[in-house]
């Protein structure tokens, strides 16, 4: 076959036929050529008609779905039989016109509806249009206000009625001596500079900074204004009498406290702070308002134990519910001193609201504690969430433990003695504790070191020193004949942190203080020689106090109430200080809230008889916010449930 010539044709190249072929054969491929054509313009006006069709035509589908949806509602169950229309599906007895008709009045109708709503609106809008800015602004103020009560009361769930615990103690505690009474009206003329400083500065804040005068923050709070100062000091002004005052912060809560902030709060200090605080002041007071919120505040808790384990993250959010880890902690651990200090709040919590997640929650948690093995007997301080292993191996009865344990001897106290697994837990972990951290100076000094990977650090922090408290509130109970030596042993703890006082040029102790090298009870490192407001050498004075009624005890707590009133006072409020060795000290500028909530009750309980706020009645949080003792008349911790 041969290849068919290229002629040039006016600068086009076209194939040429091969001259085998007649005129004939070419005239008849001329002939298809022109039905292919026709036929193709055929097609094409077809599928022109189509599509206008599509486009153009009236969607009829749409009648079709809205013909099923009124079906679907308003006649759900139809037999095609009985209705006139054949299985297969199509309308007999002239039955479509009739539906038709029926759509068309459907339609008919919600146009006029339409209609209707929207000239309604537009004469509303002209009806608004006609009022001043004045009104208008009422108006809308109206209905803020209305959708913020509506907001509340979905909020503030009803509460069982729960009968309140035999409440002892509660009022006043005049220690009769006058010399006694006098330090104790100046503690509550602090505490009323305190609170007054910050009512005038930054009411509302977190905490104040008393010689900027303004509101102060810090991450455990997130980034809203909770008002922990507030909250934290409530059952203070209750316990000294300032009413008042009282009354105000109350009014705050009532109308501003608000937990459905987009805020990441520690678990841990929010519980201790806040859910402390508002049951302390509900128990205190018996207004209502304090235990709605802790339960509102609670529940918002809860989304922190959705781990793994259960063992709770460090921080949640408030709003979203999601939890996580301080970046610094041992390869994202929990940390045992927080959640080993929810115990006394929760089961206050499940007490109150009848919900008994809140038990569960903190008996899960010393049940994983309990399967664990621990180095030496000892507690580590971080505890992976996701796989319950311990992190680094670090055990300290100062930061990042001390509440634990603090919190195994309340749960006990706070059962009426019942919860004896509680207290198995904590005479094993002082065991363990007097065995490898406790150690005594060249120069006699009972001190509690730091055990860090197998080694033993001599350095005390100021948080440590609660433990002389803790000693003698768990002295009687202990097993065998060890009552007297746990008080001796508190005794000890107390005087070693009042020497820590003593050998600064304030009279006022450092955050850590060492003891080797020649130097004892004395801080070393320049970023530990602050005073930040702290309690803890207080509140073990106070205990001992309760105890042994040596005179002493007051003596030292008066010394440093001195202190903190010639060091740590400005115009503004109370201060920290950097430096307890500095004749002229710079301040941090901080009023920890705390100091309300601790320090100077503690100071002023120091001060006041013992049949106020007696301790087989009342049980301190460690934020020193005090919860009744749940008698089995009213709840049981053995089982799951909490029951009344």
């Amino acid at each position: 076959m041969t290849t068919p010539a290229l002629l040039p044709i006016s600068g086009r190249r076209i194939p040429t036929l091969n001259p085998g072929f007649s005129s004939f054969p070419h005239h008849r491929a001329t002939l298809r050529l022109s039905e292919k054509f026709i036929l193709l313009l055929i097609l094409s006006a077809f599928i022109t008609l189509c599509f206008g069709a599509f486009f153009f035509l009236p969607d009829s589908s749409k009648h079709k779905r809205f013909d099923l949806g009124l079906e679907d509602v308003l006649i759900p169950h139809i037999d095609p039989i009985k209705e006139g229309k054949h299985p297969g599906g199509h309308i007999i007895h002239g039955q479509g016109g009739h539906d038709e008709h029926r759509h068309r009045e459907d339609e008919e109708h919600l146009r006029n509806k339409i209609r209707a709503d929207h000239e309604r609106v537009l004469e509303e809008a002209k009806e608004k249009l006609k009022k001043s800015r004045e009104e208008l602004r009422a108006e809308i103020q109206t209905e803020k206000n209305k959708v913020a009560q509506d907001l509340k009361k979905k909020d503030s769930k009803l509460l069982p009625p729960i009968p309140m615990p035999k409440l002892v103690g509660i009022q006043d505690g005049d220690p009769g001596d006058p010399d006694v009474k006098e330090k104790r009206d100046k503690i509550r003329e602090m505490m009323k500079h305190a609170w007054d400083n910050y009512r005038q500065y930054c009411w509302g804040h977190n905490e104040l900074k008393p010689l900027a005068k303004k509101g102060h923050s810090t991450n455990i709070f997130g980034n809203s204004q909770m008002g922990a100062t507030i909250v934290d000091a409530l059952d203070s002004l209750y316990i000294m009498g300032l009413r008042d005052e009282f009354k105000d912060g109350q009014e705050w809560i009532e109308k501003n406290l608000d937990f459905s902030v987009n805020a990441e709060v520690s678990v841990f200090e929010v519980n201790i702070r806040f859910i402390g605080g508002l049951l302390a002041s509900y128990y205190l007071s018996g207004q209502e308002v304090f235990k709605v919120k802790a339960a509102q505040l609670a529940e918002k808790l809860l989304p922190a134990f959705n781990t793994p384990t259960g063992i709770p993250w460090a921080m949640v959010n408030l709003k979203s519910g999601v939890g996580r880890n301080w970046g610094w902690a041992s390869a994202g651990s929990s940390i045992l001193s927080e959640f080993g200090t929810l115990h006394m709040e929760f089961v206050h919590m499940s007490y109150l609201t009848g919900n008994p997640a809140y038990y569960n929650k903190v008996m899960h948690i010393r049940k994983q504690l309990q399967k664990m093995d621990r180095p030496n007997g000892l507690y580590p301080n971080y505890l992976n969430p996701r796989t319950g292993r311990w992190g680094q191996h670090h055990t300290s009865v100062g930061g990042l433990g001390d509440s634990f344990y603090e919190y195994l001897l309340k749960a006990w106290l706070m059962s009426d003695k019942t919860d004896t697994e509680a207290r198995k837990m904590y005479d094993e972990a002082i065991e363990a504790i007097e065995k490898h951290l406790i150690r005594k100076s060249n120069g006699g000094l009972t001190f509690i070191g730091e055990w860090k990977n197998g080694h033993l650090e001599r350095k005390m922090g100021h948080l440590t020193c609660f433990a002389g408290g803790m000693f003698a509130l768990g002295a009687d109970g202990s097993k065998g004949d060890k009552a007297g030596h746990y008080l001796q042993l508190g005794a000890e703890i107390a005087h070693t942190c009042h020497e820590s006082y003593d050998r600064t040029v304030l009279k006022l102790g450092p955050e850590a203080f060492k003891f080797d090298s020649g130097l004892e009870a004395v801080a070393v490192r320049q970023n530990e020689k602050y005073y930040i407001l702290r309690p803890e050498v207080i509140e073990t004075y106070w205990y001992m106090w309760r105890f042994t009624h040596d005179p002493k005890y007051r003596q030292w707590g008066w010394e440093a109430a001195q202190a903190i009133e010639k060091y740590c006072r400005v115009s503004g409020g109370f201060s920290g200080v950097k430096d307890v060795y500095s004749s002229s000290p710079t301040f941090d500028d901080v009023q920890q809230s705390f100091f309300l909530a601790e320090t100077l009750k503690y100071l002023y309980l120091l001060f006041s008889s013992d049949d106020f706020l007696p301790l087989d009645s009342w049980v301190f949080n460690t934020e020193a916010h005090p919860l009744p003792v749940l008698h089995l008349a009213n709840t049981t911790l053995s089982g799951n449930r909490v029951t009344r």
